[in-house]
């Protein structure tokens, strides 16, 4: 197997230079909570793919149902001749996502295309345009998620023209604004009806907890405040899941936490153990005022993503990864304020389940530090540790291990974290 270093010599002259990597060892094999690269170097995983590897990277099910579907038939497009894979999918989308109501979804490929297909659909529903997202937000690449994306770059940076009609306004931040939930969504409703006009909305966009933004969890009261003013709008209420999905935050889905029920609410990321897929789930009124032919793509609901999405789901619920995700916060979180209380450099700890985030700023104050956060980063890396940084101003460390890593991997992980704030500041 060749080495990383003469895979790195490879990739120079084979890859383009706008694809980056976070480290420079390439992956010989995983599972669990860590990855071991062709050098034979371990590495405790507090990464997931980007809360992609919920179940982990081989998850058992997920390998079996992919090997017999693989057997089966790799591909016949939904759109040409449909399959059952597909229908099962959407059957436990309907039954796990928020709300009772009469449900439908389709499937896609990626995060971003699930964004782009959840905005069509708001938009041929209500026959409006203007789409309203929020401060620090992140969904997607493609040339409409980046025009809902805030953070220009790497994300925007030389990529416009973007797509119109998308309108910005504050999240609730409780280390940065100080505001009530009510208060904030009060704000942030007189910016939409101020600057947009109520009967023009089509969709309220929103990430239940930021994602690449820095994990910002808004204040209690800020996502029921919009949800209730959207429907009172005639606005599609629309749940970005992509990173806090299939039980992240300690509940199959964020929203579940102060009981929002979403018009249409986006999937991806855990939702097939590693395998590209993902969903846009909404109320049946709304999905199926689309024309038949509107929504598909060629590999959309792919059978094989579909048969590791079924086993994931499968996996989820035997293991119970809501609770595995509490457990790990409930390990990780007295861990990482008993660090902050050593670095004055940790200005906040937040998140939810499985999802939690450190925010480096100068000590007493909110001044972003993103000097200090790629250090201690990087000598994380250097460590052995896989620590993803993330936020406006780059300056959030974020954790988020696979939900079945091994209390004793969980616990290297965080000594990890400790010796690179001590080898870094």
């Amino acid at each position: 197997m060749p080495s990383s270093a003469e895979l790195h010599q490879r990739r120079a002259a084979a890859v383009a230079r706008g694809v980056s990597s976070m480290i420079p060892s390439y992956v010989g094999s995983a599972g669990g909570g860590t990855m071991t690269d062709v050098d034979g170097r371990e590495w405790i995983d507090f990464a997931a793919g980007i809360a992609v590897t919920n179940v982990g990277n081989a998850a058992p099910k997920v390998v079996a149902a992919v090997q017999a579907q693989v057997e089966r038939f790799t591909h016949t497009c939904f759109m040409i001749a449909p399959y059952e894979q597909y229908v099962a999918v959407c059957e436990q989308l309907a039954e796990l996502t928020p709300g009772s109501f009469d449900k439908r979804s389709a499937l896609f490929n990626s995060g971003a295309e699930a964004v782009e297909n959840a905005v069509k659909i708001a938009r041929h529903a209500t026959g409006r345009q203007a789409v309203v997202v929020f401060d620090h937000a992140y969904h997607g690449r493609t040339n409409l998620t980046m025009a809902l994306t805030a953070k220009v770059m790497p994300y925007k940076q030389g990529f416009g023209p973007f797509a119109g009609e998308i309108y910005r306004v504050p999240m609730s931040y409780p280390f940065r604004d100080g505001r009530s939930g009510a208060d904030a969504a009060a704000y942030a409703i007189g910016q939409i009806e101020k600057h947009v006009g109520a009967s023009n909305v089509a969709a309220v966009l929103i990430e239940p907890v930021q994602g690449e933004g820095g994990f910002v969890v808004p204040a209690p009261g800020f996502l029921p405040a919009l949800a209730e003013w959207s429907r009172a709008a005639g606005a599609m209420f629309v749940a970005d899941e992509i990173q806090t999905g299939f039980c992240r935050t300690g509940t199959w889905f964020a929203c579940e936490d102060e009981g929002v029920e979403p018009d249409l609410i986006t999937t991806a990321k855990g939702i097939a153990g590693g395998l590209p897929l993902a969903a846009v789930t909404g109320r049946a009124e709304i999905m199926d005022a689309v024309h038949p032919g509107g929504l598909g793509g060629t590999y959309g609901g792919n059978p094989i993503a579909c048969a590791a999405a079924l086993a994931t789901i499968e996996t989820l619920r035997e293991i119970d990864g809501a609770a595995a995700a509490r457990h790990i916060e409930a390990v990780a979180r007295p861990r990482l304020e008993a660090l902050a209380g050593k670095h004055p450099v940790i200005g906040d700890i937040r998140g939810r389940g499985a999802m939690l985030a450190l925010e480096l700023v100068e000590p007493g104050g909110t001044t972003p530090e993103p000097a200090a956060t790629a250090a201690v980063a990087k000598a994380a890396h250097d460590l052995g540790l896989l620590l993803l940084t993330c936020g406006t101003y780059g300056n959030v460390l974020r954790l988020l291990p696979p939900l079945i890593i091994a209390d004793d991997e969980l616990d290297r992980g965080l000594s990890l974290l400790e010796q690179a704030f001590a080898a870094a500041l």
